[in-house]
């Protein structure tokens, strides 16, 4: 005779079999709603009685050579070993937490809300009693009857302020200085060229360094930016780029904005990004310039002149200017680019971007030289700049487009005919 674990499996089976061709376009829609609720409390038994008979299913782990019984399931069912080795952890835990075990069972708790409660148990510190882990675990699993499982691992990392506020501070000082020695010890940045404009940037650091750094990509990302902006039709239709471009895109704005008087002294002077290039490639339109100084072969450094005279404009640069035999004809200064007291006098004459129908703040737009360019021998008076956002700032020193000077002193951008 089977076994009555078999028995029901096969029971649910039957029933599932029994629905597999009607359409739900037909139900009710309080119905539907409840049809929602109650299979999502069978999925959770179902999942619980498979945890169940997991934790206990070394055996036919052995009988087949299995590493472990979440390593047997991988192979057996199709699924991601990544994600059997974790219920395999979640079954073995609910044999020691009859209280979660139980909610699961009743559909008073999913599977996700589980994963969270067992491992918000697991990280107490060790000097919690037996006694207190069991009321840590009455008290999430009665919150998984309100919270999802995002807030039940906010809710869980927080628990001893619930359960036993008496020491809860001072164990979540030593939860968190473990962590933050832990991610000193693993943090890592690297950088690899891809041979194609662009490096992948990889990277571990710690939270508060990312939780900065999030802060600081915000400021250019922010949606109020778009929003301030009065753009034309056409550009009203368009989608807004994905998060992550702009990101990207903010990141670099934010490299540009670097004052390096204030980064370590570097090679005997403030860290300073050199740029090589000829004369006649400082004033064409399609040529390349070097930055810093590349190994022979290396493609990664090599940028665009029309890149270069805009960088020229606000980027703290060296430009280094050769003659056809490579002498050094001019080796601009920092002094060259706009000071910060010309950048505030143009904020306030400005206010904003003096691109035509463009409304970006000032303190998001970069100061460019609307006269004759620095690299034609313009020269960085504040009477000669004006405010443009990045956007039309690429659109400047862009050779496809031309840009004409309004009444008002703002600029009007076409492309070149």
């Amino acid at each position: 005779m089977a076994h009555p674990i078999r028995l029901a499996a096969r029971e649910i089976e039957v029933a599932l079999k029994s629905v597999a061709d009607v359409n739900p376009a037909f139900m009710t829609t309080p119905d539907k709603a409840a049809a929602l609720v109650e299979l999502a409390a069978v999925e959770a038994r179902v999942a619980e009685l498979r945890l169940r008979v997991t934790a206990d299913a070394g055996d036919v782990a052995d009988e087949s050579g299995a590493r472990d019984a979440g390593a047997w399931a991988a192979v057996a069912t199709h699924r991601r070993r990544g994600d059997c080795a974790a219920e395999l952890r979640l079954a073995l835990a609910l044999e020691d937490r009859p209280v979660l075990a139980g909610a699961l069972r009743d559909g008073r708790a999913n599977l996700d809300q589980a994963h969270v409660i067992a491992a918000a148990l697991a990280k107490l510190p060790s000097e919690v009693s037996a006694e207190m882990v069991d009321q840590a675990e009455a008290v999430l699993v009665e919150y998984a009857d309100r919270f999802d499982p995002t807030e039940l691992s906010r809710l869980g990392r927080r628990i001893l302020d619930v359960i036993a506020p008496e020491i809860a501070e001072a164990a979540e000082a030593r939860r968190l200085a473990d962590l933050e020695a832990s991610a000193r010890r693993r943090m890592r940045l690297r950088f690899r060229a891809l041979g194609d404009g662009t490096t992948r940037i990889s990277g571990l650091i710690p939270d508060e360094h990312a939780a900065r750094l999030a802060t600081y990509l915000h400021a250019f990302t922010n949606p109020r930016r778009d929003d301030a902006a009065s753009p034309s039709p056409e550009a009203t239709q368009a989608p807004r780029e994905p998060y992550g471009r702009r990101a990207a895109q903010a990141f670099c704005q934010l490299l540009e904005t670097l004052d390096p008087t204030r980064l370590p002294i570097h090679g005997g002077d403030a860290t300073t990004l050199m740029v090589t290039m000829s004369l006649a490639s400082l004033r064409a339109e399609l040529a390349t310039a070097t930055l810093g100084n590349p190994a022979p072969g290396d493609s990664h450094d090599r940028i665009t002149a029309e890149e270069a005279r805009r960088l020229a404009c606000t980027a703290q640069i060296v430009p280094a200017v050769l003659g056809g035999k490579g002498e050094v004809l001019d080796l601009g200064r920092s002094q060259r680019l706009f000071t910060r007291a010309q950048r505030r006098a143009m904020a306030l004459r400005d206010g904003e971007c003096r691109a035509e129908g463009c409304h970006i703040p000032a303190p998001w737009c970069e100061a460019h030289h609307a006269g004759d360019p620095w690299a034609a021998g313009g020269r960085t008076d504040l009477a000669d700049g004006l405010l443009l956002c990045s956007h039309h700032h690429h659109r400047a020193h862009d050779p496809r487009f031309a840009a004409d000077r309004l009444a008002d002193g703002g600029v009007r951008f076409h492309r070149r005919t």
